[in-house]
């Protein structure tokens, strides 16, 4: 073995006992041969060796690094049956039981909805808002009446430009944040009594808005990594008068699941055959950890039944509650809900969001909380493979911050909750995410936390709790 190999195996021993973990800096060439005593070539040669192994990366102008590996060996979950009756909604109090909960901020939020907020350039935004309140004029708060701040509306546009999709500024309504646009989405396109599809699981929110608006939804079977089941989407409009489909095909939360390009290219004509508007929920888009984002929506959208909405709230300013809907045919009406639901979205935030975007460095930004997330995530993936039952199955997200674990049959998560949070552990149990209230042995976990010590004793001690509770279940039996 020559210098150099011998260099490489040691310091992939070191990555695989977890001595040096994704994300680590590796020590420079000049540190390495003032250390072993060995020539600058010899360290060059070693850590080429390494990166071809995908060990480790190079940054520019930064050094070497543990890569993050996403390849894991745990099983993921199966397809999902949800029950096929519509059902009629009562989850907002069960929600909000779980959510205030966890608002602790020595809680270790496993369970959290939001990523940390050491992830966005707060000191830079806070810049940009403060010269916007400095510039602010009164005839904007008039100006900047929905559908919003015209500037703010154009650099959005272009980015779907750059995405392949044409958008017009004018059919696209600022909002506090995704949510409300969520929420005027619906009430643009149902009425109270109406049906809504949306996946199985699905995300909370979208559940505790139907149930504001008194609609009742049906659930559909989704893979935990491709998404919507769409036979069985197809089976569902064929036999039921549904109004609206509430979607996330990206990165869903809680399951992460992408729908790919051709089978979005199916969803979208499946829904123009049908005459079924698609409200879609694209919070985590740019939060994709591969090279590439995924296929725009909106670029496949030739009759405008696609009401697109999104937010500044997961890639870079969550205090700011900024989101959109670029609305397609449904412009007109969703800008009539907006003037009569809030009025308007407050305008500094919006010009201090402009601003920022004029003045560059967003793309960079984005391309730095990737790489933050994916090794967090590899940290994350890597500590539940050492601790958490061999029998456990988890869906490996290709974006976002959430990974959705199905526990051993048997497990209660809801118990589970309970339990992990009175040792200062957040989680949020399965049920939250269904009108059901299924999956009582899932549980979705936040890697948009920091790799701490604190995180990874959080970890080893719900793993724990799980295996206790296997025990106990297996005692009672």
């Amino acid at each position: 073995m020559t210098l150099y190999q011998d260099l490489a195996e040691r310091t992939a021993r070191q990555i695989a006992d977890g001595v040096l973990r994704p994300g680590d800096r590796l020590p420079s060439v000049r540190q390495v041969c003032q250390a072993h005593g060995v020539a600058p070539i010899t360290v060059t040669q070693a850590y080429a060796l390494l990166e071809s192994r995908g060990l480790i990366e190079a940054r520019p102008r930064s050094g070497f690094y543990v890569r993050a590996r996403l390849g894991h060996a745990l099983p993921e979950p199966a397809m999902t049956a949800p029950g096929r009756r519509s059902s009629a909604l009562q989850v907002s109090d069960f929600i909000f039981e779980i959510l205030d909960s966890v608002r602790d901020p020595a809680v270790v939020p496993l369970g959290s909805s939001f990523p940390s907020p050491a992830l966005f350039p707060l000191d830079r935004l806070g810049r940009c808002l403060a010269a916007a309140a400095r510039r602010a004029r009164p005839q904007d708060t008039l100006t900047d009446l929905p559908p919003g701040h015209p500037e703010l509306r154009r650099l959005i546009a272009l980015r779907y430009l750059g995405l392949g999709a044409q958008v017009s500024p004018d059919d696209i309504i600022i909002t506090h944040g995704a949510m409300e646009a969520l929420n005027l989405c619906l009430q643009a396109v149902t009425r109270p009594g109406d049906l809504i599809a949306v996946e199985s699981p699905t995300f909370y929110a979208g559940l505790q808005a139907a149930e504001r608006l008194g609609l009742k939804v049906v659930e559909v079977p989704s893979h935990p990594r491709t998404g919507v089941n769409l036979s069985a989407l197809e089976q569902l409009l064929a036999r039921h008068p549904v109004r609206a489909c509430l979607f996330m095909l990206n990165y869903a939360n809680p399951t992460g699941a992408c729908v790919p390009d051709d089978s979005r290219r199916t969803l979208i004509e499946l829904l123009e055959r049908h005459d079924v508007p698609l409200i879609e929920d694209d919070v985590y888009a740019e939060l994709h950890h591969g090279e590439q984002p995924p296929l725009c929506s909106k670029a496949l959208d030739r009759a405008g039944r696609v009401m697109h909405v999104s937010s500044f709230s997961k890639c870079l300013a969550p205090g700011f509650r900024i989101g959109w809907v670029a609305a397609g045919r449904y412009a007109d009406a969703i800008r009539r809900q907006k003037l009569s639901f809030s009025l308007a979205t407050p305008v500094a935030q919006q010009h201090a969001l402009a601003d920022y975007l004029k003045q560059g460095g967003y793309d960079r930004h984005l391309r730095a909380l990737r790489l933050t997330l994916r090794t967090w995530l590899a940290a994350l993936l890597a500590d539940i493979e050492a601790c958490f039952p061999p029998d456990t199955r988890l869906a490996l997200p290709g974006g976002g911050y959430f990974l959705w674990l199905e526990l051993p049959e048997g497990c209660d998560t809801l118990a589970l909750h309970r339990q992990a949070l009175a040792q200062g552990i957040s989680i949020a149990p399965g049920p939250m995410f269904s009108a059901q209230r299924e999956f009582r042995n899932f549980v979705r976990l936040n890697f948009g936390h920091p790799d701490t010590d604190a995180r990874r004793n959080a970890v080893r001690d719900l793993a724990d709790l799980v295996m206790q509770g296997m025990r106990d279940d297996g005692v009672a039996r």
